[in-house]
């Protein structure tokens, strides 16, 4: 009888760099754009991570939507006003290589679907310059949204999909990359009624989506950063996900995750539903809809009135919330990820993406410790499963030893 070596296997966790707009001073990565992210390779190291996921945006003073009305800082840490040649793709490779980080993947988190043609093009545009940058950087991926044109229904927007957002993806293959989205529904993007902001928000949209990039021959650019906190605001959960992506032969699509929780609220659910809040939240003023960006804020009581994002770690531990779904189940997420999708483990890439309302403090000492708890934490669980499955599925399974109990099971709550 052939005795299997326990051998488990980790992935790379890292942090994205949103978590921190602050850690360089806006004055001082305005004028030197880089030391931003020579800054956060440093950090990275301190915090205990094996990479950073650069996050990159449209500089404030050039974005379509004011600072007030966006939920989050602005994170462009890659600044692209300035064209990233050699010189700044050498000066960073030497940063990664001094803090011993590495760059897992570049984030443009924006709408490529909008629906007034100079708004898509510049974000396009823009695109392209992270595309580039990518390359220079000999990083293979990266992360954002689709979105959605907001005139347009939902079966409209596959078209709209077809014509702007394949030949985006033929740029993607040009340059031997992937792009993968992020499956967030985006419910605060505007000010009104649409939920569902990009449509790349669920399995069978991606589904869906895949067949039209296949159809133009892109559909191996086009895969998923899951972030199972969006699942929990759907009322899905991580292993029926997966579950159903290997029945229907599409658990090739998740190539990357995002590590951010949800925790939701049964008040808040109890008041508005999982549609959130529909009327009377501020961002509409005697029934037409306010110009002042603070009061289009308030378009996220969609979401906010019934959850809250979490760090990983920072929410205690409710076996009944993670039985109705409506928090993570961190330990069955990893252990899911191996049974289920074909991964190499070794490349895969948690990235910890920190929204944690309470704690999105711009004070580097103060979010230091919690920034590393949180790492640790999520580098811990996954051990954790990847020793509870090199034991249960090599190591017994070699012995012809059952598995014992049951497990969560998909479709079940």
């Amino acid at each position: 009888m052939s005795i299997t070596a326990f051998a488990p296997k980790f992935m790379q966790v890292g942090v994205l760099t949103a978590a921190l707009q602050e850690l360089t001073p806006r004055d001082v990565r305005d004028a030197d754009p880089d030391r931003a992210i020579e800054d956060w390779l440093i950090f990275g190291r301190e915090l205990g991570a094996s990479h950073i996921q650069l996050s990159a945006a449209l500089h404030p003073s050039e974005a379509d939507v004011p600072p007030e009305a966006m939920l989050d800082p602005v994170a462009n840490t890659l600044d692209l006003r300035r064209p990233f040649d050699a010189a700044r793709a050498t000066r960073v490779s030497a940063a990664m290589t001094s803090s011993g980080v590495g760059i897992s993947d570049l984030a443009y988190f924006d709408n490529l679907l909008h629906h007034d043609r100079a708004t898509r093009d510049k974000k396009r545009d823009f695109l392209v310059k992270v595309l580039d940058a990518s390359v220079r950087l000999g990083v293979n991926a990266v992360c954002g949204f689709v979105g959605r044109n907001q005139q347009r229904s939902m079966d409209e927007n596959l078209v709209d999909f077809e014509e702007v957002f394949v030949p985006i993806l033929k740029a993607v293959k040009e340059r031997g990359l992937t792009y993968r989205v992020e499956q967030c529904p985006m419910p605060g993007w505007t000010i009104g009624d649409n939920w569902h902001n990009n449509i790349a928000y669920t399995p069978g949209a991606w589904i869906a989506l895949h067949h039209i990039c296949e159809k133009h021959g892109v559909g191996d650019q086009f895969r998923i950063h899951y972030d199972p906190s969006h699942a929990i605001l759907m009322g899905q959960d991580t292993r029926s996900i997966f579950q159903f992506l290997k029945d229907s032969g599409y658990a090739f699509l998740i190539g990357g995750f995002h590590v951010k929780g949800q925790v939701i609220d049964s008040k808040g659910v109890a008041t508005w539903g999982y549609g959130g809040q529909t009327m009377e939240r501020g961002d509409w003023i005697g029934g037409k809809p306010s110009a002042q960006p603070a009061d289009q804020l308030n378009a996220w009581k969609k979401q906010v009135v019934l959850c809250e994002h979490e760090l990983p770690g920072t929410a205690r531990h409710d076996p009944l919330a993670y039985l109705q779904n409506r928090t993570v189940d961190w330990l069955d997420h990893q252990l899911a990820a191996r049974e289920l999708l074909p991964l190499d483990i070794a490349k895969t890439h948690l990235v910890v993406e920190h929204e944690y309302p309470a704690a999105r403090i711009q004070d580097r000492e103060r979010l230091k410790p919690i920034l590393q708890g949180s790492i640790a934490f999520v580098r811990r669980i996954d051990e954790a499963a990847a020793c509870m499955y090199a034991l249960q599925h090599e190591v017994l399974k070699a012995q012809n030893i059952p598995i014992q109990g049951t497990g969560r099971q998909p479709y079940r709550s």
